[in-house]
């Protein structure tokens, strides 16, 4: 497959989400940037395939709620999909996570690999590499990556489930 450069990149999404989850707060590309464990470079292009996508508008400061609703319900898993690795210890995702995991009682859990983390379960690989010490510094990216990674592994179950939260806090249903 030849990517192309106005191609999806798995960080557009982890930063259209922390666009959603600081919801009327201002921001600009170096506090994204800081926030996530990235550079302002790899937000400013990350915002230029978005806004080439139709996931933000033209200034590159509002997402394209609906839009990206759409693609996170039927295509991240596609674009970016995802299998059960080997038993590790980790941060909780998926529907082992909050929220999923105060509806869902399931024996086996998922992570992504982390040396101090809490809990062992099986390996998932997050959308990006920082996406587990940005979601240590905010707790609603982090939910939202979570309902993200119950699409892209969970069964049907767990997919509906994920979809519907998402969408009440995508589009404030």
């Amino acid at each position: 497959m030849v990517q192309t450069k106005n191609s999806l990149k798995p960080q557009d999404i982890i930063i259209l989400l922390k666009v959603i989850a600081l919801g009327e707060k201002p921001w600009f590309h170096h506090t994204i940037a800081q926030d996530l464990g990235m550079s302002q470079s790899e937000v400013s292009q990350s915002l230029n395939r978005s806004k080439y996508a139709g996931l933000i508008d033209n200034a590159r400061k509002k997402v394209n709620k609906i839009a990206f609703n759409e693609f996170l319900l039927h295509g991240v898993a596609y674009a970016f999909p995802q299998q059960p690795g080997a038993l590790v210890r980790g941060m909780l995702t998926a529907h082992s996570a909050e929220p999923l995991n105060k509806i869902i009682q399931a024996t086996d859990k998922y992570v992504w690999p982390n040396a101090k983390g809490l809990d062992r379960g099986q390996a998932i690989e997050p959308l990006y590499p920082t996406a587990v010490e940005a979601s240590l510094k905010d707790n609603e990216l982090y939910e939202l990556l979570t309902l993200v990674d119950a699409i892209r592994v969970g069964r049907v179950r767990e997919k509906e489930m994920a979809k519907r939260e998402l969408e009440k806090r995508i589009l404030n249903v």
